[in-house]
């Protein structure tokens, strides 16, 4: 089993670090360039949009697909999980702190990439047994043609989508949760994971609207509550914010300058963790979040298209900056060596004592829930697109099983196919991205 996992983890490194990140960014820049910089252009807009959207107990979910906020909801609700958390620890750890500059950058790119995801999602979504359903499959196999091909290659996106997310993603969150209230409290991780199948299935059956529901009080809330408290330390040491800044900014070319020689981090590792890291939490050009913009209900595809701007911004300049900020002011990176999710709990807990630990684990348990529910939406609208409706079932009791089976086993090997099927499922995205340029433009 080691053996397999090994063999696993060299391939997701070769298919993340050798080809998909310079892939991931490249399409960034290129609809960067071919929209003139509509990022900047439709920020406005966007923000905009969700202001006068925001509502944490919107319409009713018909058959005709969700308000605009309910899917930018579901949308952040998958992309703001154990990466916020997590994901700026491991970035700082391996790559120093200038990974977070590179972050940034790469979530700059991904703001136009994922505007042209819900672009397309909105021009080829389509009603399957009277509902309203997109995404990446669709713009793929009716986008390219219609033929063998692109058909072939659709369907590789959606089992790969299915597999990465659903079942072994979700597996991932559930021992993520259990295994932070299992370091706080006397709880077995097993009990943990009963509490997230019963809530989680609670909501899977509901259908759309239980879902949409869900995400657009949960997502605002926590993510707000989140943001708050970390604002309330980064306020309390705020002669500590200029030289954390500082030290993103110097670390990001110069990271010896910074975190010191014997560290042997160097500016190909910065960039490296902070883009993979980046993509993966903000999870621009991955084909995921499309599945939640394909069915707002806007008047053009373009309007929905600023409001995706919008996600990865509160994803990855909002959320993650407001973790990795903290971080560094209260952690010296030389003296420690905690990393991963019990790097944030210590550098919470240096500002609010023992609360700190609890107040993250609360939070991992909402946020990874949330990813929860927003990955099952999207392998939902995947298992529509090749069984319709008949399989919907048996897809829920197998997402449920993972979710149990997630919170007690040990999962290295999980993850580590989670991470390569979701870097497989981008290439057929990206693909068609790439293809249908001047349909988005």
């Amino acid at each position: 089993m080691n053996e397999l996992n090994l063999f696993i983890t060299n391939i997701s490194d070769f298919v993340w670090n050798s080809i998909l990140i310079f892939l991931l960014i490249g399409t960034g820049i290129f609809y960067t360039i071919k929209l003139k910089l509509v990022q900047i252009k439709k920020f406005k807009e966007g923000f905009l949009r969700v202001v006068k959207g925001a509502n944490l107990n919107g319409e009713k979910v018909e058959k005709d697909g969700m308000s605009s906020f309910q899917s930018l909801a579901t949308a952040v609700a998958a992309q703001v999980g154990t990466g916020n958390l997590a994901g700026a620890a491991t970035a700082i750890t391996a790559g120093g702190p200038g990974a977070i500059f590179w972050m940034w950058l790469s979530a700059f790119f991904g703001m136009a990439t994922v505007y042209a995801e819900a672009v397309l999602g909105q021009i080829y979504k389509k009603k399957i047994d009277g509902e309203l359903i997109g995404g990446p499959a669709f713009y793929i196999s009716e986008g390219l043609g219609n033929n063998k091909f692109s058909s072939i290659l659709a369907a590789a996106f959606s089992v790969l989508c299915i597999l990465a997310l659903s079942f072994m993603g979700n597996a991932v969150q559930s021992n993520s949760i259990a295994a932070a209230f299992s370091n706080e409290f006397p709880i077995s991780p097993i009990f943990v994971g009963i509490i997230i199948a019963v809530i989680s299935g609670f909501i899977f059956f509901g259908g759309t609207k239980r879902i949409a529901s869900f995400t657009e009080k949960v997502v605002p809330i926590m993510a707000g509550l989140y943001v708050i408290t970390s604002l309330i330390i980064i306020l309390v040491n705020i002669s500590h914010v200029l030289p954390a800044f500082k030290m993103i900014i110097v670390g990001a070319f110069n990271p010896s300058a910074v975190v010191g020689g014997a560290m042997g981090i160097t500016i190909k590792q910065a960039v490296r963790y902070g883009v993979a890291r980046g993509l993966f939490s903000n999870e621009a050009g991955m084909g995921s979040t499309p599945h939640a913009h394909a069915v707002a209900k806007v008047k053009n595809p373009s309007d929905q298209g600023a409001v995706a701007i919008i996600t990865v911004f509160i994803d990855t300049f909002v959320v993650l900056t407001c973790t990795a900020l903290v971080i560094l002011i209260n952690v010296n990176l030389t003296e420690n060596s905690a990393s991963g999710i019990a790097l944030t709990q210590l550098a919470f807990k240096s500002t609010l004592g023992s609360f700190g630990g609890l107040f993250i684990a609360i939070c991992l348990f909402f946020f990874a829930l949330s990813t929860i529910i927003g990955w099952y939406y999207f392998g939902l609208s995947n298992i529509k697109y090749l069984f319709g409706h008949k399989a919907i079932n048996i897809y829920t009791i197998i997402v449920i099983i993972f979710i149990l089976l997630g919170s007690y086993a040990k999962v290295d090997l999980v993850w580590n196919l989670s991470d390569l099927f979701n870097g497989l499922m981008a290439f057929p995205n990206l693909i068609a991205l790439l293809v249908l340029y001047k349909l988005v433009k």
